[in-house]
């Protein structure tokens, strides 16, 4: 308030959540011009975005027809999923390369072709996304699916840089902690779906901002031998 008078036509905050919806559109293609491009090493993630807390799921109503129940690595939860593919994280870069917004309930998988409709190279992810299908539907557009197994997997020969990759794709948890803390992604107090998702696209183009973001030290990379056992 101590810069009130330096905006005397401020719009009051009744009027500017009314007006929150018409930027939705504008905002997302604006989000899109601010996407950074491939340089054929990608990180897949998703990460929940609860509109409520557990206890307060019965009685929820905002987005009681629209919000869908799912579980992350942290538990259960009801609300949405923000999908995001990241480049390489080398020398400040950290950009994101494309996102989507699902329900909770959708397979981290289900979005993963149309994410990288436009990518090249080797996109990693975690066990989330071990799919026969999905691998041999992106290897068709030239994306090397590459993930962490499971314990029971059978060991498979991998590069040193890859599995050095993999080791770092936790990089892009740090992303979306960036997201939630400081651009604040995914808070549970809208009352409206449009103002909700023009929120969350507005935190995202807040981190397309930001000066310097996540990065990985890959310096020692070459020093790696040829290849190794995952």
């Amino acid at each position: 308030m101590q810069c009130r008078n330096k905006f005397p036509n401020l719009l009051s905050y009744n009027r500017f959540i009314e007006i929150v919806p018409e930027i939705l559109v504008p905002i997302t293609v604006f989000m899109r011009s601010r996407q950074g491009t491939t340089q054929g090493i990608a990180f897949v993630d998703s990460t929940p975005l609860r509109v409520c807390k557990n206890l307060r799921i019965p009685h929820h109503k905002t987005f009681k027809d629209v919000a869908g129940r799912g579980k992350s690595s942290t538990g259960w939860f009801y609300g949405f999923k923000l999908h995001l593919i990241v480049n390489e994280i080398v020398n400040d870069q950290g950009e994101i390369l494309s996102f989507c917004i699902t329900l909770g309930n959708i397979d981290d998988r289900k979005p993963v072709p149309q994410l990288a409709k436009s990518l090249t190279g080797k996109l990693f992810g975690d066990r989330g996304y071990i799919s026969k299908k999905l691998t041999q539907l992106l290897f068709g557009h030239k994306v090397k699916l590459i993930t962490t197994l499971k314990k029971d997997m059978k060991k498979q020969l991998i590069d040193s840089f890859d599995k050095l990759l993999l080791r770092k794709r936790s990089i892009i948890e740090t992303i979306n902690d960036q997201l939630k803390n400081i651009c604040d992604l995914g808070h549970s107090r809208h009352r409206s779906l449009n103002n909700y998702m023009t929120s969350i696209i507005a935190s995202l183009v807040a981190y397309s901002c930001q000066e310097k973001t996540p990065t990985l030290d890959l310096r020692n990379a070459n020093s790696l031998p040829a290849n190794t056992i995952a």
